[in-house]
């Protein structure tokens, strides 16, 4: 079946997602620095481009930079005067999303913050409470939730909540493992909410999904 979902994530990107030297270039970039390749799919890319797109988002908090690759779409979703906050543990996987970031043209309205998440995301409270339209949580899997109290806090009413990797191949029903704890942890948060969906992916990328939460 991953054969089938990959052949039809290739075709999809042929249709809806030409060649794009920017986004090219950023995947490359990890791959030659040695940095994991497990960004988002270029599908999922633009299904999040697509989101911000569609509430209008402003202002953007990603938690979990990476080589930049989401932040890109991210980026590119923002108006002139937009902002997109993004924060990133390791100084290697900062400094080739910087460059990517450049690369793609989008470097000033991105505002890159290094360091643990936990401990970053407090330094945002006192200028970015209930300021964020968007949150797009793809950091380690043990603290989602932990990441998700705090985008509570960051995002504003009405705003949408965007946490990745919460399927993990179905592993968050079959598995123990600390990312598969950590994704069921988030789950049984959200499931106590009606503001809450969770959406099943398959493609280029395995089987996993997507949790979404409007807050209230």
């Amino acid at each position: 079946m991953e054969k089938i979902w990959q052949q039809v994530d290739s075709f999809l990107e042929g249709l809806l997602a030409p060649e794009d030297p920017v986004l090219t270039g950023a995947l490359r970039a990890p791959e030659q620095a040695g940095i994991p390749s497990i960004q988002v799919s270029a599908m999922q890319g633009q299904f999040l481009h697509i989101l911000a797109r569609a509430i209008g988002a402003r202002r953007i908090l990603e938690i979990g930079t990476l080589a930049g690759y989401s932040g890109i779409w991210f980026a590119r979703s923002l108006p002139a005067d937009g902002l997109l906050v993004t924060l990133e543990a390791d100084p290697k996987h900062a400094e080739v999303a910087r460059a990517n970031f450049a690369a793609a043209g989008v470097a000033e309205r991105v505002d890159l913050r290094l360091g643990s998440a936990l401990d970053t995301l407090p330094t945002l409270l006192p200028a970015h409470a209930a300021s964020f339209d968007l949150c797009f949580i793809d950091a380690d899997k043990p603290n989602l939730s932990g990441y998700f109290e705090w985008a509570l806090k960051l995002t504003r009413k009405g705003g949408l909540i965007i946490s990745d990797n919460v399927i993990r191949n179905g592993q968050v029903v079959q598995r123990d493992d600390a990312n598969s704890a950590g994704a069921r942890r988030l789950l049984q948060t959200i499931g106590r909410s009606t503001n809450s969906a969770v959406i099943q992916t398959v493609g280029s990328k395995g089987y996993d999904g997507f949790a979404l939460t409007i807050v209230d």
